[in-house]
């Protein structure tokens, strides 16, 4: 099925001036407060982005209370609403009519996030691809909602200063934001992170983190289709997307050695290229990358990811203290003078995210704004993939402040100029693109 043409355009300005202070969104009742209607124990969730994590995240919505209700979706897809009404049918039934969104609250375009936010829900899920994620999260704060907003949250610089720029809007409004992160919510994360932090190890010095695996899902381009459609469903391999595999997946690996040193990394140098996925199907990405982070007080990370088919797997972190070391792979491990291993049980991550959201939204456990934690981890991934892009070491504060904004003039269902391969010493992190 083919977007409604009659609903194909918006312009980038039209798309981000929505997205403003004061922009035609209501603010919800109570906005600026605690959870919204708290004479009723609904919480009412709204979902933009119906691919597989946007209906992923709703089920764990749905686990984590049984006050929680879908109330609204939407995506810029006709398809993917009609397949995310389908699927909540069969959700209901085993968590019933909290699972069946309202009548009319199914809405579809580039502008059905707005669509999702006039509603009452009182928090949401944002699930479109990466690119999409600081419009998106700006916009919810502005309409007072809660978020919990998938991971990456930006692909460029440009829209990690809009992911800290509404966070810090979120903080002022008292509004709870929790991220996509979901090692950070895992009770074995956890509990190393705080022997870490006791001292098991030592004084962490340095770490080594990894997503390494085989090839993933594409979609082939279809004639039929205009060249946004195509790319928006083939999203993966556009980095005005996804960010890269680096930014959008490795992420999760990048934050973890974030948490651990407390800090964002000063600069960073490294390899990357485009070996084994050449095909045009695979867009313009990399599939791999190599790079050497250094942190305040001359500590360092080794940041290491792929994606290609049959070649050995690997995703964990590891981190050498002075006095010791703790590793992910094979469950949560310190070695050393004070050997320790989780052995306890855990809540499914992906559901404690959401419990851990519900209890910052009613007050009853403590205030979640993850906003700017997630968009440092970010730009740490994007720094690292424009080192690798450019051939150069690239500096936090060259990141920070550069111009580099990949978002497309016009978000329309027509013609798209495919962004060209990186050619490390050619490429420039200030590109006009």
């Amino acid at each position: 099925m083919h977007p409604d043409p009659t609903r194909e355009a918006l312009s980038r300005r039209a798309f981000i001036a929505s997205t403003s202070v004061g922009a035609a969104l209501p603010l919800a009742a109570g906005a600026f407060g605690a959870l919204p209607r708290l004479g009723s124990d609904e919480i009412r969730v709204g979902v933009i982005g119906c691919g597989g994590r946007g209906m992923g995240a709703a089920r764990n919505a749905l686990e984590a209370s049984p006050d929680t209700s879908i109330h609204a979706i939407g995506d810029v897809f006709p398809d993917r609403v009609e397949g995310a009404r389908s699927g909540f049918a069969t959700l209901a039934q085993q968590f019933g009519d909290r699972a069946v969104p309202a009548e009319g609250h199914c809405h579809v375009g580039f502008d059905a996030y707005g669509e999702v936010l006039a509603t009452e829900c009182d928090y949401v899920i944002l699930a479109t691809p990466p690119g999409f994620r600081p419009q998106h999260f700006a916009a919810a704060v502005d309409a007072g909602k809660h978020v919990f907003m998938e991971k990456p949250v930006a692909v460029d610089p440009a829209g990690v200063r809009t992911v800290l720029d509404a966070s810090a809007r979120a903080d002022q409004g008292s509004l709870s934001v929790v991220s996509g992160t979901q090692r950070r919510h895992q009770k074995g994360y956890l509990e190393l992170i705080e022997r870490i932090r006791e001292g098991a190890i030592g004084t962490p010095m340095a770490a080594q983190c990894y997503w390494n695996q085989g090839g993933l899902w594409s979609v082939d381009a279809d004639p039929a289709r205009s060249d946004m459609e195509n790319q928006l469903r083939n999203w993966l391999y556009h980095a005005w997307l996804s960010g890269d595999h680096i930014v959008e997946q490795h992420v999760h690996n990048i934050d973890v050695v974030n948490w651990v040193y407390d800090a964002h990394p000063v600069s960073v140098y490294g390899v990357g290229g485009r070996q084994a996925r050449t095909d045009p199907k695979y867009g313009h990405i990399f599939d791999h990358f190599s790079l050497e982070y250094v942190y305040p007080g001359d500590r360092v990370a080794h940041s290491m990811c792929r994606q290609q088919v049959g070649t050995q797997q690997r995703v964990e972190e590891r981190i050498i203290g002075t006095e010791g070391r703790a590793s992910t792979g094979h469950g949560m491990k310190i070695s050393g003078p004070r050997p320790w291993s989780f052995t306890g049980d855990q809540v499914n991550p992906y559901v404690q995210e959401h419990i851990d959201l519900i209890a910052s939204m009613r007050g009853t456990g403590p205030h979640l704004n993850e906003g700017r934690r997630i968009a440092e981890s970010t730009m740490t991934a994007i720094m690292g993939r424009e080192a690798a892009y450019t051939g150069q070491l690239v500096t936090w504060d060259q990141a920070m402040s550069s111009t580099l904004d990949l978002t497309p003039e016009v978000y329309e269902f027509g013609p798209r100029v495919e962004h060209p391969v990186a050619v490390p010493g050619v490429t420039e992190l200030n590109r006009t693109v």
